[in-house]
């Protein structure tokens, strides 16, 4: 018996939207990291990119959970000596929301050319609003964690 493996012109991509208003990260980057990997066809293939396009919005409103707001770091190093950088997550969500989304997402990808060319279909924007609607996206919805009153 053999392996089916589909050719290029045979890949069907979809675009999906996601709200991201109080969804935690977490959750949130692994629902989107496996519908870019394709994974959740049944024609997926582990060395090519078989995934769907995917657009959040509403990134802005994007739930850590716990401490993480104070504590998480994310860093980047420019090379030369003293150049690390180190922003928290609080700040990053201030800043520049959309980010947020695209590294973890980022890091649920395969490292390498392979992984790149996933992220590439991830659209991320920190409002509402987004120009992808000629493209005609199906909302994708992802279970929102309840948070537990004190």
């Amino acid at each position: 018996m053999k392996t089916y493996v589909p050719k290029l012109g045979e890949i069907q991509r979809s675009w999906w939207l996601v709200d991201a208003d109080g969804i935690a990260v977490g959750r949130l980057a692994t629902e989107v990291a496996t519908r870019l990997r394709g994974k959740h066809k049944p024609t997926f293939t582990p060395f090519l990119d078989t995934g769907d396009h995917v657009v959040v919005v509403n990134a802005r409103k994007l739930v850590f959970t716990g401490a993480k707001l104070k504590q998480k770091m994310y860093r980047r190093y420019s090379g030369y000596p003293g150049g690390l950088k180190e922003v928290t997550a609080g700040r990053m969500m201030r800043e520049h929301p959309e980010r947020v989304v695209e590294l973890a997402v980022k890091g649920m990808l395969p490292k390498g050319p392979l992984g790149r060319q996933m992220a590439k279909k991830l659209k991320v924007y920190a409002g509402p609003q987004h120009p992808h609607e000629a493209q005609s996206p199906r909302p994708l919805a992802i279970a929102r964690r309840q948070l537990k009153e004190d």
